[in-house]
């Protein structure tokens, strides 16, 4: 769980700022978003099978 504390002569806004930078950082929006519908097996192992490709696909273009 991220936490900020908030100094005396900091404004909310501020604060408000660091945490989100916080949150994005550990991973925690994208993770919500990741669990927020159920993937069946096969559905993560096709999702995960584009993205190495397209990775494979950004490498060669640039060599």
């Amino acid at each position: 769980m991220s936490e900020v504390i908030i100094h005396e002569d900091e404004s909310f806004e501020r604060a408000l700022k660091r945490f989100k930078k916080k949150c994005e950082k550990a991973g925690i929006l994208s993770d919500l978003r990741k669990h927020r519908h159920y993937e069946k097996p096969s559905e993560k192992k096709k999702r995960k099978m584009n993205a190495a490709q397209r990775k494979t696909r950004r490498g060669r273009s640039h060599a």
